[in-house]
């Protein structure tokens, strides 16, 4: 790497973890790679952290073009959101867990968009243009999924946008937190179409600051993610760009951790 090191750049034992997950050479048909996979990883993880636009790449990187290519294919395969799954195990499991959750925590945040256009609504909670991440965590607040949507669609209807697609998918799941905003309705739906127990974990109503029990997990979730000035706001035309940078920070900060293990 004849390079200046950047601090978003893969160590030798983050890359012993991450290029297992990568895609191998290309086929006799196919043209050579003339890039590094790793140098590739380290542009959009440099993307991510710094918050930069595309055509901002510094130019030691691999050209901008090159890189986006990359990442937009990897988004449309789905290699994110299965890179992310897979490292939630090894994870999960590293912190003495099980590899599947039984239980869980569910919350929403709302962020402004640009003008870069794309879906958006008003959040008349909020006061705030722009779109809602609905994400549900782990206890130890590993992402499980992760839902954008316009920031208009109520916090109920995400939440089932999100839930109704995990059905089969996390086989131990049993309970989930949520605050308040999730009450009613929900929470029968939750029961009769998921078979799962949502939880509400009501604010106490003294004004003075209490840590509220299982919350915290995903909003400290939340603090992880706003370290990414990639997702400081929602930058992206494409809400599925929004997610695979989500999936992507918490790739990065999962192979910090089981590198370090």
């Amino acid at each position: 790497m004849d390079r200046r090191h950047y601090c978003t750049d893969v160590t030798n034992r983050q890359w012993r973890v991450l290029k297992p997950l990568l895609p191998g050479k290309t086929t006799r048909r196919g043209r050579p790679r003339a890039v590094s996979l790793r140098e590739i990883l380290n542009a959009i993880f440099y993307v991510a952290r710094a918050g930069c636009q595309w055509r901002n790449l510094p130019h030691d990187f691999p050209p901008w073009q090159t890189v986006y290519g990359y990442f937009s294919r990897w988004r449309d395969q789905g290699l994110w959101e299965k890179n992310h799954r897979l490292l939630r195990r090894a994870a999960r499991l590293a912190a003495k867990r099980d590899a599947e959750p039984s239980a869980a925590v569910l919350d929403s945040q709302t962020v402004k968009t640009t003008e870069m256009g794309g879906p958006r609504g008003y959040d008349a909670g909020k006061k705030v243009t722009g779109r809602k991440r609905h994400i549900l965590v782990d206890t130890l607040g590993l992402l499980l999924a992760v839902l954008v949507h316009p920031a208009d669609v109520q916090d109920r209807d995400g939440a089932k946008g999100l839930l109704s697609g995990l059905v089969g998918y996390l086989p131990r799941l049993q309970l989930i937190w949520a605050d308040g905003g999730y009450a009613g309705q929900l929470e029968t739906w939750v029961q009769e179409q998921c078979h799962w127990v949502l939880s509400i974990v009501k604010r106490s109503e003294l004004h003075t600051f209490k840590v509220l029990p299982h919350r915290w997990v995903v909003e400290r979730t939340f603090g992880w993610l706003n370290r990414e000035r990639r997702l400081s706001k929602d930058y992206e035309r494409l809400p599925r760009s929004s997610e695979a940078f989500i999936h992507v920070s918490m790739i990065r900060l999962m192979a910090r951790r089981l590198a370090a293990a």
